[in-house]
């Protein structure tokens, strides 16, 4: 039986497996279909304290997980089929193998909602991102047109944000007005740099033979019209899905289907512990899931040797 099992093995996964493994706990963490989590998908990290010149999402997550291993973790490929949380130890199907666990970390991070595109998953990385503030900077978007996808607070953000780079920063929304809070949208709509394109959704980037984005095709809701736009990026900002399914009904969520912490990482059910971007869905950023994965590990810890004594 396993004193901790990790679900997730992005910032919180491996944070909390660092500190579980130093309390020497020997934790198990399972990496889920994406190993590493959405950080791997970001081809330059330049806002984790600790790297001035900035690093790869992919290295940084390497690294992190040869940290935790350094001290004990143990690293498993599997992704957690169903859980049963009514009875201890709890019992984790993995991958059609049960484990059995005294405390369970759920670290299992959120996914971007894609727009379910063909063209959008080709040039994925190649101009097409889901994060202003981990790409927006770099090199290929400065000083060009950039298309921002969404009409929430999220949107608002990446389009003001980009502003800083970019010549231009269209912003694409099927509605006639922008969902985001009042102040958010003003804010955003005043920034003579941000061009709205209403009623409009995407129908495919451009260019995949040219293998690098060149533009969006638009079209009109209301008239069926079709335009292009061109630009050297797309950033798609149309809501998060938490990666939360499997605990539905079993742990408190809001409607979105974020779990709810009550205090601390604790969750409703006593020896679950949550931590990452499957509880936040206000900062989902790499140093505050490993905040909430370092908090998380110290309950869990707190919580076995409560229980044992």
């Amino acid at each position: 039986m396993e004193k901790v099992v990790i679900i997730g093995t992005g910032c919180a996964g491996l944070t909390a497996a660092l500190y579980t493994a130093r309390a020497n706990l020997q934790p198990l963490v399972l990496t889920g279909l994406h190993p590493g989590g959405l950080l791997t998908t970001t081809s330059i990290v330049e806002n984790y304290p600790g790297f001035p010149d900035g690093i790869d999402g992919y290295e940084l997550m390497t690294r992190m997980q040869k940290q935790a291993e350094r001290f004990g973790a143990r690293v498993q490929f599997g992704t957690v089929e169903a859980v049963d949380l009514t009875k201890r130890p709890f019992t984790l199907m993995v991958d059609g193998e049960p484990i059995e666990a005294e405390t369970i970390i759920i670290a299992s991070g959120a996914s971007h909602r894609h727009l379910g595109l063909d063209s959008e998953a080709k040039l994925e990385k190649k101009g097409v991102t889901y994060c202003a503030t981990c790409d927006g900077a770099l090199p290929m978007f400065r000083q060009q047109s950039l298309v921002v996808v969404g009409g929430g607070d999220s949107a608002c953000e990446e389009a003001t944000y980009l502003t800083r780079f970019a010549s231009t920063v269209y912003l694409v929304h099927r509605r006639e007005s922008l969902r985001a809070s009042k102040i958010m949208a003003e804010r955003t709509l005043a920034n003579p740099k941000v061009k709205p394109i209403w009623n409009s959704v995407v129908t495919e980037v451009l260019d995949v033979k040219q293998d690098r984005v060149t533009g969006v095709r638009l079209k009109d809701i209301r008239t069926g019209a079709e335009t292009v736009v061109p630009c050297a990026g797309v950033f798609v900002a149309i809501g998060h899905v938490p990666n939360t399914q499997l605990f539905k009904g079993i742990i408190d969520m809001d409607e979105n289907g974020y779990i709810k912490p009550k205090r601390g990482t604790e969750t409703n059910v006593p020896g679950v512990f949550v931590a990452g971007d499957c509880s936040d869905h206000v900062y989902r950023q790499a140093v505050t899931a490993a905040g909430l994965g370092c908090a998380a590990a110290i309950d869990a810890e707190r919580y076995l040797a409560a229980k044992n004594h």
